[in-house]
């Protein structure tokens, strides 16, 4: 694992204009007018997918964009003249993220092709009552490598800091802050103590 200020945007993702196919994802391939070739297929456990007449296509990794490009080329090479193919995601798993820590609610939630660390973070229902906005942390696989940076969303509510982009895939967790926990338990020792004076006055105890 390797720490980073700012994290890159995920492979593959065309600098971040784009997300990239993942394993499970559900395809829409359609062949302008070929309709017989025209099929919704769900990308394999291997990142891959089989089409008519050209067999088996990785998908796993690439945009969609690439993944048209390398069908029009398979069937252009042998099968059609200038085929127009067009690949629509109807079902994406990778487009996935893991909100975790110092959250109202913990959980997996989807994301759209623009989400932002912002949203993420709404989407668990925000901070609970320890969550300390300092302490956001973004984990991201990039190749063989997991890189973790941290973010202040106080900082980017505020218009200080950029609002990062967030990716299928990534795993966001909130850490607690110290000083709010050792207000909570402040808080519970003074309740107790109340609770102590109140029963200490009760008539007969």
């Amino acid at each position: 694992m390797q720490v980073v200020k700012e994290l890159p945007a995920a492979q593959n993702s065309q600098n971040g204009n784009e997300q990239p196919l993942s394993p499970n994802d559900v395809l829409e391939v359609n062949v302008f007018q070929v309709d017989n070739l025209n099929r919704t297929v769900q990308v394999d456990a291997g990142g891959q997918i089989s089409l008519p007449l050209i067999g088996t296509v990785t998908a796993a990794g690439k945009t969609v964009r690439q993944l048209e490009q390398e069908i029009e080329t398979a069937y252009g090479a042998n099968y059609l003249q200038s085929p127009d193919v067009s690949v629509f995601v109807k079902e994406s798993i990778g487009q996935r993220i893991t909100v975790d820590g110092e959250v109202t609610r913990a959980g997996i939630f989807p994301v759209s092709s623009n989400s932002s660390l912002i949203d993420a973070i709404a989407l668990a229902g925000g901070f609970n009552t320890v969550g300390d906005a300092k302490k956001v942390f973004v984990y991201r696989n990039v190749g063989q490598n997991t890189l973790v940076a941290n973010y202040n969303v106080e900082q980017i509510r505020a218009g200080k800091s950029r609002n990062p982009r967030i990716y299928g895939g990534d795993k966001i967790v909130v850490f607690a802050s110290k000083s709010k926990i050792a207000m909570n338990n402040l808080k519970d020792a003074l309740g107790v103590a109340t609770s102590a004076a109140r029963i200490a006055v009760i008539p007969g105890i």
